[in-house]
């Protein structure tokens, strides 16, 4: 046995080490002192590397993605080789799998003291005061109303192509995004930090098949954008995902964050972008507690605005398969790991709190 570990000691060293870093983020979420602790430390960390990260002008944990990928199936490959051409196969085989399984979690449990530990520490509703509450009918037509007006009243002033849907160049909206959280900044002081250019993603078409919008990245402190999708909510998302950069991880928090930021700017572009996003948002939620309201609300849309979300359905509905569904379940699954209960459905809750902060 001595020299069954003594032979395998490099491996056992890092599985240790494994199980010391997810004793430390158990440790971390074991209450809301500690992960608050751990994640102002790892948030100052993060924003130290991606200053060099954000010195590339394109999305580099795309390509640590690729690579991750690439180390993975090189790794099986090499593995299979020492199978068949090794004649102690058993001490190959212990070797080789567990030195995988130590590179997959090792590169999980960095992402959750990294990343996971900021779905127990405090956030944005902790920090503003500002809770997600039950709301009535009549409330949730309110606030559709207000945001159906809104959007209506911004249609016209962005660019749009002959078809009347949202036109405005990517380039312009990334340029703008530095801007948007300087008015929100001051209600909410420590939403206020300096913002980088988001990045463009490079495999865009792969994440709409897989049905995401967007990322931020724990391990470069990226904001990084799918540019395939829709342009006319590019604004807003852009907006999620800086607010994920300042440390809010919950995906509720972070699109009622994404409409707010916008909402406030002072772009009309980044405006319109945050009155849609809130509207699809509550119309949804309408559609689903009223038909005939939501109707009614529906009918104040002008022609443009009815233009994009025609566009925008019609993009997204190429997407639904297995793909998307398979993401969306991982995804979901991630979520529920990091103690969100309600997984995907999580984003509904933004409802809740357009509703109680409009």
């Amino acid at each position: 046995m001595r020299e069954f570990f003594k032979r395998h000691r490099g491996v056992h060293i890092w599985a240790a080490a494994v199980i010391a870093l997810f004793l430390f983020y158990g440790w971390a979420i074991s209450s809301r002192e500690a992960a608050n602790a751990v994640s102002a430390a790892t948030q100052v960390i993060k924003d130290g590397y991606a200053r060099f990260w954000y010195l590339f002008p394109f999305s580099v944990v795309e390509w640590f993605y690729v690579a991750f990928i690439l180390v993975v199936i090189a790794w099986v490959a090499v593995l299979i080789h020492r199978l068949r051409t090794r004649p102690e196969r058993g001490h190959t085989a212990y070797g080789g799998l567990l030195g995988l399984a130590c590179l997959c979690f090792t590169v999980w449990g960095i992402t959750c003291v990294l990343w996971g530990v900021n779905y127990y520490a405090d956030g944005f509703q902790e920090k503003s005061g500002i809770y997600a509450q039950p709301v009535t009918v009549e409330e949730l037509e309110r606030v559709a109303t207000y945001f159906a007006e809104n959007v209506g009243e911004l249609a016209d002033q962005v660019e749009r192509d002959e078809n009347g849907v949202f036109a405005v160049d990517r380039d312009d909206i990334f340029a703008e995004s530095t801007a948007v959280y300087e008015n929100i900044s001051q209600e909410f002081p420590f939403l206020a930090r300096e913002d980088r250019v988001p990045k463009k993603m490079f495999f865009s078409r792969l994440f709409s098949a897989m049905n995401f919008t967007g990322f931020y990245s724990p391990y470069t402190g990226e904001s990084n954008l799918n540019v395939d999708s829709p342009a006319c909510l590019l604004p807003a998302t852009i907006a999620h995902e800086l607010a994920h950069q300042r440390g809010i991880a919950s995906e509720q928090e972070c699109n009622f964050l994404a409409i707010a930021a916008s909402t406030a700017s002072d772009s009309p572009v980044y405006q319109y972008s945050g009155y849609l996003m809130g509207y699809i948002h509550l119309g949804n939620a309408l559609y689903r507690a009223d038909r005939d309201r939501w109707e009614q609300v529906y009918a104040l849309l002008p022609e443009e605005v009815v233009a994009d979300l025609r566009y925008h359905s019609a993009y997204w509905d190429q997407f639904e398969g297995l793909t998307a569904q398979v993401s969306q379940q991982i995804y979901d699954t991630t979520l529920r790991s990091y103690g969100q209960t309600d997984g995907i459905q999580s984003y509904g809750t933004v409802v809740d709190l357009l509703v109680a902060y409009y």
